[in-house]
């Protein structure tokens, strides 16, 4: 049997755009999904689904509403810089499960709406990111890797390690969805 023939060139090839938006987009249908099981949880478990909206796995941890929230703005956040453009911005004050889906909704529609030529293109350009602190400096790729996938898949993990630990019936198949 003879190895596969491989391309160098194709498997170096890094796509901002295809490392980013399509990533954050498939992430949020599993979260939104993991709402939709958590919401029903609560009907037939008889729960105020304010209990598992409210939840959080430490008490100086976000809510499982506020995970949800900021998993989005992480992904819009993301988004937008790398586009060039100024992030949208959304109060949080969703209190309910359908509040959450539609601020998701919002975030993936966003996310589409994005020309994936100028994600595309910001590989090497500078992203600032202001902090209380100062302000830290990336390239597009080294932002997209090393601050904005981990944020956001920090809050998506909490979000579905808060929904486990109050009982919902979910797995690491729902965390990854249909693949």
């Amino acid at each position: 049997m003879t190895a596969p023939v491989s391309d160098p060139a194709a498997e170096s090839a890094f796509d901002l755009y295809e490392a980013s938006a399509p990533v954050f987009a498939h992430a949020l249908e599993n979260l939104a999904n993991l709402l939709r099981k958590a919401e029903e949880h609560a009907k037939s478990q008889e729960l105020d689904p304010a209990s598992l909206i409210e939840a959080r796995l430490a008490p100086d941890m976000f809510s499982l509403a506020r995970q949800v929230q900021s998993a989005a703005d992480a992904a819009k956040i993301c988004t937008a810089r790398l586009a060039g453009q100024k992030p949208p911005s959304d109060p949080d004050t969703e209190t309910t499960f359908d509040q959450l889906q539609a601020r998701i909704a919002k975030t993936l529609a966003f996310i589409r709406s994005v020309d994936p030529a100028l994600i595309s293109s910001a590989i090497t350009r500078s992203i600032e990111v202001p902090l209380p602190s100062g302000s830290m400096s990336f390239t597009g790729r080294s932002y997209l890797l090393k601050f904005c996938l981990p944020n956001f898949f920090f809050h998506v993990t909490t979000a579905y390690g808060i929904l486990r630990h109050k009982g919902v019936k979910i797995g690491k198949l729902d965390y990854l969805g249909a693949l």
